[in-house]
């Protein structure tokens, strides 16, 4: 089941999200100072393109710089993503199929806000 939800969401949804985070993973990439979001934004992006049987947990290492990171890239670029995941629900929940794909979408918008000190794991695993 977790495979057709991941090949119906590649579709519908991931593909156009992946090349979000993929942007603005290059984009962060582009200075030496940024490069700690460009990795966040790429280790997201995988998830963005196959999140059904994984989930997204607490890093439990991180610290006040994961915190201060996190209110940068929510500046910088957590909040265009947010906008990037609703504007992708709303066309998900108009359809039948698409409901649980835009939950899923909605569902994600908390780890595209604060990107760092977060691990995507497998959900059989989420204390891996």
């Amino acid at each position: 089941m977790k495979t057709l939800l991941n090949v119906i969401w590649l579709v519908l949804a991931g593909l156009w999200l992946a090349l979000g985070y993929v942007v603005a993973g290059v984009v962060c990439c582009l200075l030496v100072v940024t490069i700690p979001f460009g990795i966040a934004s790429f280790r997201i992006a995988g998830y963005a393109l196959w999140p059904f049987g994984r989930t997204v947990v607490d890093k439990p290492t991180a610290g006040a710089w994961s915190t201060i990171g996190n209110v940068i890239w929510l500046l910088v670029a957590g909040i265009w993503l947010a906008i990037g995941h609703v504007l992708t629900a709303i066309p998900l929940f108009v359809s039948i199929i698409g409901i649980p794909l835009g939950v899923a979408n909605l569902k994600m918008i908390p780890v595209s806000l604060l990107p760092l000190g977060r691990r995507v794991v497998p959900s059989d695993r989420p204390f891996a």
